[in-house]
């Protein structure tokens, strides 16, 4: 099976991992719009437990967000992550096959 690579920006997508991950930003970009959904219900659930002095249930909602962005962004860097319609978001450089 060949890979295809993204027509997705891998820089882009990357820096919006790292600066709007806990937003899922990323997803929505690289057309990934449930798990971009299910990422920003995680952030607007833990602001709002947090804000109605729920801290014990916004932190595991945290929690989650954050190692789920985690995960999502190592995959990025590395090069294993695939965009909304299946081809690979490649690093510069990377090598499909």
């Amino acid at each position: 099976m060949i890979k295809e690579p993204s027509d997705k920006s891998y820089v882009v997508a990357v820096c919006l991992s790292g600066i709007f991950g806990l937003a899922g930003i990323h997803h929505f970009y690289l057309g990934r719009f449930i798990h971009g959904a299910f990422d920003f219900g995680l952030l607007v659930a833990t602001i709002y437990f947090y804000f109605t002095g729920q801290i014990a249930w916004a932190i595991p909602f945290l929690a989650v967000d954050v190692i789920h962005t985690f995960i999502i962004t190592i995959l990025l860097i590395s090069g294993s992550y695939k965009d909304g319609s299946g081809k690979v978001v490649c690093y510069p450089g990377q090598k499909l096959t």
